[in-house]
């Protein structure tokens, strides 16, 4: 997240406000009547903050900002009477944030708001995933949201996955799905594999994988053979040296 101040020109329509004795804030989205800011992954939200003291000193008093409890760095002339904050672009750990103006001389003077970035979980495209038989088969998909993911269906081509049939785990932490087999043969578990999850607010997205598996590979065999090899040449040496002694004791 980047912070920017910027001249408060550019607020030159009509915007909802929060208020508090001696100071408000206007915002750009809108401010809905619970004090939140609803917006999304890349947008813009412009903050306003106010004065509205009585008198000519009050409405210029000193404003301060804070982003969860710590302080925004403002430039000069963007301080008195009026402050503007830009955060741009929203980004993942904007949601939740809470900004709050407060005057300098008085910091129960003040007004907040709080960012509720919503965005679509991260599936597209499709990945290639070759195994071997008897090894595990890991699948993964994000499906970190805000709202949270309605729904979420795995599927093997084209027919729900058989969790019994092919021995398959499913793991789901809010984050990830993982679909998981811990021996893959290849009748019941090559083919084409989708993850699906519905958005309450941005609908269905999709993951495809191509999953290939391969006959088992003798993976011993290079230890096994690099083991003989050592053995073969430990016996030849040992051969070569009793043969030097014997060859000394008969001169």
């Amino acid at each position: 997240m980047k912070l920017m101040t910027a001249s408060p020109l550019f607020h030159l329509f009509l915007c909802c406000a929060t208020q508090t004795l001696g100071v408000q804030i206007q915002s750009v989205p809108d401010i809905n009547g619970e004090g939140v800011i609803h917006t999304e992954l890349t947008k813009i939200v412009s903050l306003v903050c106010q004065s509205d003291g009585g008198s000519e000193a009050e409405a210029e008093e000193e404003l301060v900002w804070l982003r969860n409890d710590a302080a925004v760095s403002l430039k000069e002339g963007n301080k008195n009477g009026r402050s503007t904050v830009c955060v741009t672009p929203i980004i993942h750990e904007d949601n939740g944030a809470n900004f709050t103006c407060h005057l300098r001389k008085n910091a129960t003077a003040s007004a907040s708001v709080t960012l509720n970035v919503t965005y679509p979980p991260q599936l597209t495209g499709s990945e290639n995933v070759t195994v071997e038989e008897e090894a595990v088969l890991v699948l993964r998909c994000d499906i970190w949201a805000n709202p949270p993911v309605s729904s979420l269906t795995w599927t093997l081509n084209g027919s729900k996955v058989d969790l019994l049939a092919g021995a398959f785990t499913v793991t789901n932490d809010g984050f990830t799905s993982q679909l998981s087999a811990e021996r893959v043969e290849k009748s019941l578990h090559e083919g084409t594999y989708q993850c699906s999850a519905d958005s309450p607010i941005y609908g269905g997205h999709r993951k495809l994988f191509h999953v290939t598996v391969t006959a088992k590979t003798m993976k011993l065999m290079m230890p096994i053979i690099a083991g003989l090899v050592v053995v073969v040449l430990t016996a030849l040496l040992a051969v070569a040296s009793r043969w030097k002694k014997i060859a000394t004791c008969c001169k």
